[in-house]
């Protein structure tokens, strides 16, 4: 057993030399070698092999059997774990994901089953990095590499009848690592493009995640409306240039919301323009509105539902109105969840505001304890004060929560003296 492992490449060469030990055939797969070439670091690795599954879970005593049927195993060791694949050909794809059999065989017809020639190569870890030979290349993916050019494997149609959902990783891939869609390839995408609308709303919810929490989501987002598949994603078609998301170069700290919510807030806010974040009663029915789209189209769970929403009515604030808003009010926009996000989206196409607004973010942290400071008064302090909980209860503690935040309390007791005087105004009991 191998010991001391600190990373997946090592994890995944000790599969590779486990493998030729007993005599199979092993390399990197996929991805990972595709990164290598050009310098990047992969996320995972991915190993295939001529070993059947079988083999694979007696070699390794950490196995999983996450596509036994397709020949997918995953080794676990030392906290890491590695795809390992049998080499395979594919039988048809009747539903258009899977196909309906498979055939074990060899590297070659492993390499011409894949997507695209890039993520068709294989790459031996045991031999020396300046061997001629390391890297295996049965389609032409070595050139497409170096020319970063993004070229489906075999015939385009054939491989997006296969699965639609390669039209969508085009688009990822080729934004995010800056390839150009050959031009056959392209061409079929856009003849499928309407194609799309048979896969899973789940699916393409997790391709469009994938596009969005990458710095390329701009680029992405114009690359789907150039193809023709804005409207098979997203339900509706894109109105705008994908400006708003290209600039969005924010990386939200760990309390605010996730990359997901506050850049899918700014596709919207970049596809919808200006009704979307008007301060009126239409521009929330529009949020709500392409709220429920969206959550349809990619399948939002409820928190990035919430999220993006919470978002984009902060960006409807900061543009109308915030600077009228009384200091309570700004601090508790300021330090509420999505404020960063809505900061970084009217930055994008309004960086004065932005800048004005974040001038007065500083300012009121230092005003009266900060932006959010401990209540002086909380609900356990007027219970015990002898107040009856009841409906006014939230109004009362959010009253003498805004004048600490004005300064207009100084203290506990002031705050519980004020929580008194406010319940009595409500009609509620004293306590003090």
């Amino acid at each position: 057993m191998a010991q001391g492992l600190t990373n997946a490449r090592e994890v995944a060469t000790w599969i590779v030399q486990t493998l030729r030990d007993r005599g199979f055939v092993a390399y990197f797969a996929g991805g990972c070698v595709r990164d290598e070439l050009l310098g990047l670091t992969p996320k995972d690795y991915d190993v295939a092999t001529d070993a059947r599954p079988d083999a694979i879970s007696a070699l390794f005593p950490r196995t999983a059997h996450v596509g036994a049927a397709f020949g997918v195993m995953l080794v676990r060791h030392d906290g890491v774990t590695v795809e390992v694949a049998t080499f395979r050909s594919d039988g048809e794809y009747t539903d258009r994901r899977r196909p309906d059999q498979i055939t074990f065989s060899d590297e070659v017809a492993d390499a011409k089953r894949r997507d695209f020639t890039v993520n068709a190569l294989f790459l031996d870890p045991l031999k020396p990095e300046t061997h001629s030979g390391r890297v295996i290349d049965h389609i032409g993916g070595v050139a497409d590499v170096h020319a970063r050019v993004l070229r489906a494997v075999g015939d385009a149609d054939q491989r997006l009848k296969e699965d639609d959902l390669r039209s969508l990783r085009a688009v990822r891939l080729s934004t995010r690592l800056g390839f150009e869609i050959e031009s056959a390839t392209r061409d079929a995408i856009m003849r499928h493009a309407g194609e799309l609308s048979g896969i899973s709303r789940e699916r393409i919810g997790d391709e469009v995640r994938l596009m969005l929490e990458n710095p390329s989501r701009g680029a992405a987002i114009r690359l789907l409306g150039a193809l023709g598949l804005d409207e098979p994603t997203f339900g509706r078609p894109a109105t705008a240039s994908g400006q708003t998301l290209e600039q969005l170069k924010f990386a939200p700290r760990t309390e605010e919301c996730g990359v997901v919510a506050g850049a899918l807030a700014s596709a919207l806010f970049d596809r919808e323009g200006d009704e979307l974040i008007a301060k009126t009663a239409l521009g929330e029915g529009r949020r709500l509105e392409v709220l429920r789209e969206s959550r349809k189209a990619l399948c939002l769970s409820n928190q990035e539902r919430d999220d993006c929403l919470a978002i984009l009515r902060l960006v409807a604030e900061l543009r109308h109105g915030w600077k009228a808003l009384p200091v309570s009010k700004q601090k508790r926009t300021a330090s509420s969840r999505g404020f960063l996000w809505a900061v970084e989206i009217v930055r994008a196409f309004d960086a004065p505001a932005a800048e004005g607004i974040e001038l007065r973010v500083r300012e009121l942290a230092g005003l009266h304890g900060g932006l959010a400071p401990t209540p002086f008064v909380t609900g356990d302090d007027l219970v015990a004060s002898g107040m009856s909980p009841g409906p006014a209860f939230r109004t009362v503690l959010d009253r003498v929560y805004d004048e600490q935040l004005e300064g207009r309390i100084g203290s506990a007791s002031e705050g519980l003296a004020r929580a008194a005087q406010v319940s009595r105004e409500l009609g509620g009991t004293p306590g003090v």
